[in-house]
């Protein structure tokens, strides 16, 4: 998918939301459990419940690695079922020298189709090239994480900035607009600022809205470009909004909440 396809379903949805498939077993509804392939069979309802308002669907890789060659299984059912229409993403975190990197892309764009995938920077432009040579398919690079171990390293001062604005400047060398994005947590929206002055027009991949506490108007009011520029990731909060048999009804009322939060903003661009 490129970025104008990604723009026009934002302005027909009215939305910018991402849903998180971070589907685990032990927290879906137990009637679940009586199905062939019960993460599948979840993820579907989440699906059909929410598409109408969902731009992108992201599914953390971890949960279905933990459960082996069943795991792959699921996911790959999943990622055949999502409207071809809406935008994919492998949340895997790769990133390693350039051979295995380039399996890393074969292995998410060529066999599972993903339109995208989360990649880590902190081994350099080898690792995260491979995954550029791919037509009409992006790298999600880490830049602020809204986790705790975040501060670790990623606001470390270097000749007078903070480590991830050298990582955001460097790194958009490799890449475009076209086919780069960048994860910003929301629990951080005061960086935007300044991370929208070194990456203006790239779109950011924002976690943290909803169960984490992040403030969607913050985030709009920093983030936004004049393509939206922004998708605003929701999993906890949507998905497991009941854990009873109307689990696939009340996800789809909290995306609705969340969709019409975000129309106004969409608007304005149109």
């Amino acid at each position: 998918m490129n970025k104008a396809q990604l723009f026009n379903q934002i302005k027909e949805k009215k939305s910018f939301l991402c849903v998180g498939l971070d589907s685990d077993l032990k927290k879906i509804p137990q009637h679940l459990l009586d199905f062939e392939d019960p993460i599948f069979e979840f993820n579907k309802q989440i699906i059909d419940s929410t598409k109408d308002v969902t731009v992108a669907y992201k599914p953390n890789i971890a949960f279905y690695e933990a459960m082996g060659s069943k795991g792959w299984d699921s996911l790959e059912k999943t990622i055949n079922y999502i409207p071809k229409e809406i935008f994919t993403i492998a949340d895997a975190k790769r990133g390693d020298i350039g051979n295995t990197s380039s399996l890393y892309a074969r292995a998410f764009f060529e066999n599972l189709n993903f339109d995208s995938v989360t990649v880590a920077p902190y081994m350099g432009s080898d690792s995260v090239k491979p995954f550029l040579e791919f037509e009409n398919k992006w790298v999600i690079l880490l830049g602020v994480t809204s986790n705790e171990g975040g501060k670790d390293f990623q606001f470390l001062e270097s000749n007078g900035k903070p480590l991830y604005q050298h990582v955001l400047g460097k790194s958009s060398e490799w890449g475009n607009t076209d086919n780069m994005m960048y994860v910003v947590g929301a629990t951080r929206p005061e960086y935007l600022e300044d991370i929208r002055k070194t990456i203006p027009d790239h779109f950011l991949l924002v976690p943290g809205v909803g169960a984490q506490g992040g403030d969607l108007e913050e985030v709009c009011k920093y983030g936004l470009n004049s393509t939206c520029g922004l998708l605003i990731n929701s999993a906890r909060g949507i998905i497991y909004a009941s854990n009873k048999e109307d689990f696939a009804e009340k996800a789809g009322e909290e995306a609705i909440k969340l969709q019409q939060q975000m129309a106004p903003f969409v608007e304005s661009l149109i």
